[in-house]
C-alpha cells in the first residue's frame, strides 16, 4: 500500500532548536490535538486548528533561547505537563499555560538535552549529566566528549533507572547512578535517541539512535550488555538525523518510525514480519526538520505527521485528501469555504504590507536622526562543518532563517570545491536565478593534509539594510582523519615519540589543533588513547599521550611527518623544549603504496576513457553505428555521460593522488636525512606511465 500524504503549513514561530515541538495527548481517539512549540526567542506557543485556522491556547513572553521541550506527568497517566529547558533553568507549564515550576539548576553550562520521566528529570549540558528527582540532585557524570542527547528506559517496564547518553565520540554510555555500566560503539556521532515504539518495545529495553552522518539503528539495552538488532546505512547520502517519533501513520496496527533529517528529508519506516525497517514514504522539505510527531492536528479522524523546521514553520503531512468526491451541494459549500479563506488571506496580506511600510518609514527616520545608533538587523545561522567518510570531503551546511542572497567562501589554504547533487544553490561563476528563495545550502570541500588554516564563510541574507555574518572553520593539519574505535595492530607501523616538560593539557591542545573529532577539554585521567582512520587512504593513526610524553603510531610515514612538523612548531611557540625520536618501518611505504594503488589505477583508467569519448563519438558519426567497435569501446560510448559526470565531480583527484605519492617519497627519505626533491620529476614520469612494480622499485632504489 502506497502512503499518500498532503502538505499543510499551519503557522510560523521563531527559529527552533532540535526537539522543541510536541503534540499534547488527545481527549479521545483520533480527535484533534494541540501543538506546543518553543523557539529561540524563548516563546512557548500552544495552538490548535479550528476550521483551517490556527488558534492560540496560550503564548508566553520572550525569554532565554529554548533548547528542549518535553512532556511529562505522573507515570501511566496522560503526559500533558509541558517542560522547557532554557539556559540553566527548567520551567513547567500546564496545558492551559499556567506556570507551575521554575527550577534553577545552577549548571555552569546551558542545558542542551533533557528527558522527563515521572518525578525524575535527566539533564545534560555540553559535558555534564545530572539526574534530579523532585528537583533534588541525585546523580552526576562528567563525560569525556560532548553529550548530544539523553534518555532513560521506561521505569514501569525496566526495574532500574537506566539513563543513556549519546556522546559525540561515537559512543552511547549506559549509566547506573553516577557510573558508566557499559559503553556501546555506534557507526557515527549519535545526535538523537528515542524509545522504540515510544515505550521501549515489549521489554522496555529497545532504543533507536540516529547519527550525524544519517545512520539509524536499534539496540536492546539489557542489564549486562547491548544487543544490536538492526542498522540502516545512509546509502542515499541523506542528511544527519535530528528527530524521531513512533506513530502508526500507515494504519496497519504497528507503529512506524518517523524520521526528520537536517537536509529537510522526512521519512517513514514500517516494520515487516521480521521486525526489519522498510522505507515506506519520504518527502523533502526545503529546510532542516528540528522536531517530528505523529498525531492528528488539522481535522478529526485524519492522522498526520507534524514537523517543525529550523525557521519555525509548523507543517503537517496529512492523510486528509485535498480533493474529495462530493455532491453538488457539498461543492458549493467547499467553494464558499475557499472563498472565505482567500478573502481572509488577502486582508491579512494587505495588513502585513501596510505594517512593513510603516516599519520601513520608522527605520528610515530612526537611522537618519542624529542620535541614531547602528541598527543592523540580526539573523540566526545554523551551520555545520563535518567530514564525510565516504568521499573524504567536508560538508559545509549553512542555513539561515531568511532567504540567502549570497555566500562568499574564503580560504587561506588550497581546497577543492565539489558540487552537491541535492543543492538548490549553484556553485559556479555564472549568473544565477535571483528569484530563488534558498534558505539552506550545502558545499563540499576537500582539503590537502599537511596544509592547514581557516575557511571563512561570509553569509549575506536577502534583508534590508544589507548585513553580513562571518563564520570560521578550522582546517586541521590531519583534516582527513576521523575518529575510530579500533586499529589493526598487524599493520607495519612508524612511531613518533615526544618527551619534554609539557603538561597533559598542553599536549592535548596540540592534538586538538592537529586532528578533528577530539574533545576540546582534556579527558579525565592521567593518559588518553585516541585512534583515527584516514578517510581517503584508509591508513590509521594511534595517539597515546600523558604529561611529559606522547607516542604516535601510523602506517603512513607522511602522517608521522606532518605530526612531527606541526607539534615541533606548536611547542616552539610556547618555548617548550621537545625531545623527538622516531622509528621508521620501511615496509610501511610499500603498504601505503598498495593502499593508493586501486584508487590511482581507477582514476588513470577513468581519465583515459574520458579522453577517448570525443574520438569514439566522431567515429560513430562517421560510420553511422558502433557495430565495428570492440565491446570495451562500445561500453565507453554507452556510459559516456556517466563517465564525464564522474570525472567532473572529482576535480584534481589524480593530482591529489600524485601529490600523496610525492609526499610519501620525500618523507621516506627526509627521515633518513636525504633531500630527494631533485628526483621528483623522474617520479612523475614513472606515474604518467604507471606500473605498480616500477613505482615500488623506484622507491627502493632512489
Amino acid at each position: 500500500m502506497q502512503l499518500a500524504l498532503n502538505r499543510a503549513d499551519y503557522l510560523q514561530v521563531g527559529v527552533t532548536s532540535q526537539k522543541t515541538m510536541k503534540l499534547l495527548p488527545a481527549s479521545k481517539h483520533r480527535a484533534t490535538q494541540k501543538v506546543v512549540v518553543g523557539d529561540q526567542d524563548g516563546v512557548v506557543l500552544c495552538f490548535g486548528m479550528k476550521k483551517g485556522e490556527a488558534g492560540a491556547v496560550f503564548k508566553t513572553l520572550p525569554g532565554q533561547k529554548i533548547a528542549r521541550l518535553e512532556l511529562g506527568g505522573i507515570l501511566n497517566t496522560p503526559q500533558e505537563k509541558i517542560f522547557i529547558a532554557a539556559g540553566s533553568e527548567i520551567k513547567g507549564f500546564t496545558k492551559r499555560g499556567k506556570q507551575f515550576l521554575s527550577f534553577e539548576t545552577n549548571l555552569t553550562e546551558s542545558i542542551k538535552a533533557m528527558y522527563v520521566s515521572g518525578s525524575d528529570l535527566f539533564l545534560s549540558a555540553s559535558y555534564i549529566y545530572n539526574h534530579y528527582c523532585d528537583c533534588k540532585d541525585q546523580h552526576y557524570y562528567l563525560s569525556g566528549d560532548k553529550i548530544n542527547d539523553v534518555i532513560c528506559l521506561p521505569v514501569d517496564k525496566v526495574p532500574r533507572i537506566t539513563p543513556i547518553l549519546a556522546c559525540q565520540d561515537r559512543v552511547l554510555r549506559v549509566l547506573q547512578g553516577s557510573n558508566v555500566m557499559y559503553e556501546i560503539e555506534v557507526p557515527g556521532p549519535p545526535t538523537v535517541l528515542a524509545l522504540h515504539n515510544g515505550n521501549g518495545g515489549d521489554s522496555g529495553e529497545d532504543l533507536v539512535f540516529g547519527t550525524l552522518d544519517g545512520k539509524l539503528g536499534l539496540i536492546q539495552i539489557t542489564a549486562s550488555k547491548p544487543v544490536h538488532k538492526w542498522e540502516i546505512r545512509n546509502d542515499k547520502k541523506r542528511g544527519g538525523i535530528l528527530c524521531m517519533d513512533s506513530f502508526d501513520i500507515v494504519g496497519d496496527g504497528v507503529k512506524d518510525l518517523l524520521v526528520g533529517r537536517d537536509d529537510g528529508m522526512v521519512e517513514v519506516y514500517s516494520f515487516d514480519n521480521a521486525n526489519e525497517p522498510v522505507l515506506r514514504f519520504d518527502q523533502m522539505l526545503s529546510e532542516s526538520v528540528t522536531s517530528i510527531q505523529g498525531g492528528c492536528v488539522g481535522k478529526d479522524g485524519y492522522d498526520e505527521i507534524v514537523v517543525s523546521t529550523y525557521s519555525g514553520w509548523i507543517t503537517g503531512l496529512t492523510t486528509e485528501p485535498t480533493h474529495k468526491e462530493n455532491g453538488p451541494g457539498e461543492e458549493l459549500k467547499i467553494n464558499q469555504e475557499m472563498q472565505n479563506k482567500i478573502s481572509s488571506l488577502r486582508s491579512e496580506l494587505e495588513h502585513l504590507q501596510y505594517k512593513v511600510l510603516q516599519e520601513r518609514e520608522n527605520y528610515q527616520q530612526s537611522s537618519q536622526s542624529s542620535k541614531a545608533k547602528s541598527t543592523v538587523p540580526s539573523f540566526s545561522i545554523n551551520d555545520k562543518f563535518t567530514l564525510n567518510k565516504d568521499d573524504a570531503s567536508y560538508s559545509l551546511i549553512l542555513e539561515v532563517q531568511t532567504a540567502i542572497d549570497n555566500v562568499l567562501i574564503q580560504s587561506d589554504v588550497p581546497i577543492d570545491l565539489l558540487d552537491v547533487d541535492k543543492n538548490s544553490a549553484v556553485v559556479s561563476f555564472s549568473s544565477c536565478d535571483s528569484e530563488a528563495n534558498t534558505t539552506r545550502l550545502e558545499l563540499k570541500v576537500r582539503s590537502i593534509e599537511g596544509q592547514y588554516g581557516t575557511l571563512q564563510a561570509y553569509v549575506t541574507p536577502r534583508i534590508q539594510p544589507k548585513t553580513c555574518q562571518v563564520r570560521q572553520y578550522h582546517i586541521r593539519p590531519l583534516s582527513l582523519h576521523q575518529r575510530t574505535h579500533f586499529i589493526h595492530h598487524d599493520r607495519p607501523m612508524n612511531t613518533l615519540t615526544l618527551t619534554g616538560q609539557f603538561s597533559f593539557a598542553e599536549i592535548h591542545s596540540w592534538v586538538v589543533f592537529c586532528l578533528p573529532d577530539v574533545p576540546e577539554k582534556p579527558p579525565a585521567g592521567e593518559s588518553v588513547t585516541f585512534c583515527f582512520q584516514n578517510t581517503f587512504l584508509d591508513t590509521q593513526l594511534e595517539s597515546v599521550y600523558r604529561k611529559g610524553q606522547g607516542i604516535f603510531k601510523s602506517d603512513n610515514i607522511s602522517t608521522i611527518s606532518i605530526l612531527k612538523d606541526v607539534l615541533s612548531k606548536e611547542a616552539t611557540k610556547r618555548k617548550i623544549n621537545l625531545n623527538i625520536s622516531y622509528e621508521i618501518n620501511e615496509v610501511s611505504v610499500k603498504h601505503t603504496l598498495k593502499l593508493i594503488h586501486p584508487k590511482l589505477e581507477y582514476q588513470l583508467l577513468l581519465a583515459k576513457k574520458v579522453q577517448l569519448i570525443d574520438a569514439l563519438k566522431e567515429l560513430q558519426v562517421h560510420e553511422g553505428n558502433t557495430n565495428f567497435l570492440i565491446p570495451e569501446y562500445r561500453c565507453i560510448l554507452e556510459d559516456a555521460d556517466h563517465l564525464q559526470e564522474e570525472y567532473k565531480k572529482q576535480p584534481a583527484h589524480l593530482e591529489r593522488l600524485y601529490g600523496m605519492i610525492t609526499d610519501l617519497f620525500i618523507d621516506k627519505f627526509k627521515f633518513k636525512g636525504t633531500n630527494v626533491k631533485s628526483k621528483v620529476p623522474l617520479l612523475l614520469e614513472i606515474l604518467d606511465s604507471y606500473d605498480q612494480n616500477a613505482l615500488v622499485s623506484f622507491f627502493d632504489s632512489a
